[in-house]
C-alpha cells in the first residue's frame, strides 16, 4: 500500500545487487512512495548483479561510482541531480565488504591489508558519501541520509570479525556527520540496526544460518525482513522523522532488548 509519503522527493539508492537486497527493496518502496530515484554500485558489484531490472522497474538511471572514490562520488551527485532535475532529499548508503570474511580469515589472523580494506568500504565510504554532498550542497534542507548497519558493532559476534568494527565506525559517523549536517541545513542521519537478513550478503558470512535461527528465537517479534526494513527505511526518507537524527535505529523484531528468551532457556533446559 502506497502512501505517497515520498512524493515529489528525488533520492540516490546505493547497493541493490539482486532482488534479496534490502536496497534493491528500499528503491521499490521509495518508487511506490512517489519518489524518483538513481541507482548506484561498484562497477565490480554491478556485474555480478542485475541492477538493470531494478533500474526498468523503477525507471531510475544507473549510475556506477566506487564509494571509496571522492571523484566517482561527485560524479555520482552531479549525475543525479542533473538526471532528477534538482537536490537530493535522501540517499540510502547500504555498502559492506570483507575480504577477510569472505577467505575465511579468522579475527586472530586478519590481514591487516584487507582490514583496512573493509573500513574503507564498509565505513569510511559513508564519510566521504557525506562530505562530498556536504561540499556540493547536493542535499536538500530536511534531507535524511541513511546507513545500515547491525548489532555487531555492540556486541560480539563470531565470524563476523573485522566487519564489526567497520558498522562500529558507521555508527559513529552517523553521529558525528548527524550534529555536522543538522546544524548546517536540518538534515539527518541515521543508521539502521537490523535483524540478520537472507541477502546475498549476509547469507556469505560463516555461521549465518545459526544467527538467523538464534536472532528468530529471541526476538518477540521474530526476525525483520528485507521488506520491513524497507518500510522502516522509507519513515526515515519522509517528512514524519524530521526531528529523527545522530540514531543508531534497531531494527530487530526486540533482539536487542532480550537477554534470554523462552525458546532458548527450553532449549538449554532438554
Amino acid at each position: 500500500m502506497s502512501y505517497g509519503l515520498l512524493k515529489g522527493k528525488r533520492g540516490i539508492i546505493s547497493g541493490a545487487l539482486d532482488a534479496n537486497s534490502i536496497a534493491w527493496k528500499v528503491a521499490q518502496r521509495a518508487k511506490e512512495e512517489g519518489a524518483i530515484i538513481t541507482l548506484t554500485n561498484a562497477p565490480l558489484a554491478m556485474r555480478m548483479g542485475e541492477i538493470n531490472k531494478l533500474a526498468e522497474e523503477c525507471e531510475a538511471k544507473i549510475i556506477p561510482a566506487d564509494a571509496t572514490s571522492v571523484e566517482d562520488l561527485e560524479k555520482l551527485y552531479e549525475g543525479s541531480m542533473e538526471a532528477l532535475g534538482g537536490k537530493i532529499d535522501f540517499v540510502l548508503h547500504s555498502i559492506g565488504m570483507s575480504t577477510n570474511i569472505r577467505k575465511n580469515r579468522p579475527y586472530g589472523d586478519l590481514n591487516y591489508e584487507w582490514f583496512l580494506k573493509s573500513l574503507d568500504v564498509s565505513a569510511l565510504s559513508f564519510h566521504k558519501m557525506l562530505q562530498v554532498a556536504d561540499k556540493m550542497d547536493a542535499i536538500n534542507n530536511n534531507g535524511s541520509v541513511v546507513a545500515l548497519s547491525y548489532i555487531a558493532a555492540q556486541r560480539s559476534f563470531p565470524d563476523y570479525t573485522d566487519m564489526a568494527q567497520a558498522k562500529a565506525m558507521l555508527e559513529s559517523i552517523a553521529r558525528s556527520y548527524g550534529y555536522v549536517y543538522g546544524k548546517k541545513n536540518g538534515t539527518r542521519v541515521n543508521t539502521v540496526s537490523q535483524s540478520p537478513t537472507k541477502t546475498s550478503a549476509g547469507t556469505g558470512i560463516s555461521g549465518f544460518n545459526a544467527f538467523y535461527e538464534y536472532a528468530e528465537q529471541m526476538s518477540p517479534l521474530g526476525n525483520a525482513s528485507a521488506d520491513e526494513c524497507a518500510d522502516y527505511v522509507i519513515t526515515l526518507f519522509s517528512d514524519l522523522t524530521k526531528k529523527v537524527t545522530m540514531q543508531n535505529l534497531f531494527h530487530d523484531g526486540g533482539f536487542s532488548g532480550v537477554g534470554i528468551s523462552e525458546e532458548i532457556v527450553n532449549k538449554m533446559g532438554q
